[in-house]
């Protein structure tokens, strides 16, 4: 009965959604008014981010029920959004319905879609993990067209979307999947994984960004990472700077957030504070070239803000690695030609003998050319001699495979400043003696 009422509301009182290029001189302004339910923070924002779009500022406010957030964007260059086309698209598709799907958290059976069948892998992280995955596929007539790996505190993920290489289709028979499925779990679970490595076959409309958040978290990716007794100067210096604070007078808990800034950086912490069951009802983002500063006012979804300690300490590691999964460590190269079966298990070979480890790969088959993105070190985790990618982009062609840019270590974190919370005119800051705060540096 209350979905029904939910649903009832929500068709009374449709998302507006209000696209300004002229009240800012620097980004194109978007405005979202809405009835609230949980996930609706999330939605908004990955429309935004799969349009590839940055949000350089935020201000969110959900309170009593009612949805309404601010958003300046501008395209992957810098520029305000002109484009018609582009604009309308946006306001379609956040205004519809149809558009917010539900997340996808249940293992699911082998059940492909219609035009290519999605694979969830998970397992150890191991130099060669993904020429290997990518070998077994060619082997068993599959073409990878589209994939996103994802590493992270020696956990590896995939979403990977194949089609038969003789007909092009989706994979259905039941018997090859399950041979498939087989095959990879042997691959994933190595000699030695402590852990238990899986493979999956995903539902059609499968969000990857979400579900690889959803996979690393249901990894327990975020568990066995060093504490700050632990942790090097340097990587202090590096990590995301996160603290978790109470805010007793209006019942909140206060989450602050300094790190690098990146593309799809809110949507990664939105994602992850959603499936986690927390609603945000206030926050401020907010960007410049180097970094990015978030705060939030949220509670659980029953109503509670956060109380336990042991709660504080696996926000704050949830968080942490929300932001690290879809870091760009490492040397990028950008790889582009006409795609053929077992190509990816080529390339991916290449990369493996030459000594290169794969930390995050993003896989594109557009109008039959192959658009590959690879972020590699060297199987240490240090930066990749330049005389090694001289050799291979020479093996495999100095035109099909281009050095992008170096990442840049993160920078150190600033010094605090006396910065009030967002809305000082609203709530009173908590005073030193009431403030239980936790940091992770």
């Amino acid at each position: 009965m209350g979905d029904e009422y939910e649903k009832l509301i929500r068709r009374l009182n449709p998302p507006r959604v209000v696209i300004d290029n002229d009240s800012s001189d620097v980004a194109t302004v978007i405005q979202v008014d809405s009835v609230n339910k949980h996930g609706t923070l999330l939605q908004v924002v990955q429309v935004l981010s799969d349009m590839n779009l940055t949000i350089k500022k935020a201000y969110i406010s959900s309170d009593g029920g009612w949805f309404m957030d601010v958003f300046n964007v501008t395209d992957y260059y810098g520029n305000k959004i002109r484009d018609q086309e582009v604009i309308n698209y946006i306001q379609k598709t956040i205004e519809s319905d149809a558009s917010l799907m539900p997340s996808v958290r249940e293992s699911v059976g082998v059940t492909p879609s219609e035009e290519v069948t999605s694979i969830e892998l998970t397992g150890t992280d191991r130099p060669g993990l993904l020429s290997e995955v990518c070998a077994v596929l060619t082997d068993l007539d599959c073409n990878v067209v589209n994939a996103e790996i994802w590493t992270h505190n020696s956990r590896a993920a995939a979403v990977v979307h194949v089609i038969d290489s003789s007909t092009g289709f989706a994979i259905s028979d039941p018997k090859r999947l399950l041979t498939i499925k087989k095959l990879l779990s042997y691959v994933l679970k190595g000699n030695s994984d402590y852990q238990t490595a899986e493979m999956r076959i995903s539902p059609p409309g499968t969000h990857r960004g979400r579900r690889l958040h959803q996979i690393m978290f249901d990894d327990r990716d975020y568990e066995g990472m060093e504490t700050i007794g632990q942790a090097s100067v340097e990587d202090k210096f590096q990590r995301p700077h996160i603290t978790v604070a109470d805010c007793p007078e209006k019942d909140y808990t206060v989450i602050t957030m300094r790190s690098k800034d990146r593309p799809k950086l809110l949507f990664d912490i939105v994602c992850t504070l959603t499936d986690m069951k927390y609603v945000v009802f206030h926050g401020m983002v907010a960007s410049s070239t180097m970094e990015a500063y978030q705060e939030f006012y949220i509670r659980h979804i029953d109503g509670r803000p956060i109380r336990y300690e042991a709660e504080r300490v696996r926000v704050m590691q949830c968080l942490e690695a929300a932001i690290e999964r879809r870091a760009s460590e490492g040397l990028e190269l950008e790889l582009c030609t006409d795609d053929r079966a077992g190509l990816l298990s080529d390339i991916t070979r290449i990369f493996r003998e030459n000594g290169l480890s794969i930390q995050r790969a993003e896989i594109s088959t557009k109008s039959g050319k192959a658009i590959d993105t690879f972020y590699v070190t060297d199987v240490e985790g240090n930066p990749v001699d330049e005389t090694i990618i001289d050799s291979i982009r020479q093996e495999i062609g100095q035109t099909i495979l281009q050095v992008k840019q170096k990442s840049c270590l993160t920078p150190k974190p600033p010094q605090e400043t006396t910065m009030s919370f967002l809305f000082a005119s609203f709530f009173k800051r908590p005073k030193p003696q009431n403030l239980k705060r936790k940091q992770v540096l």
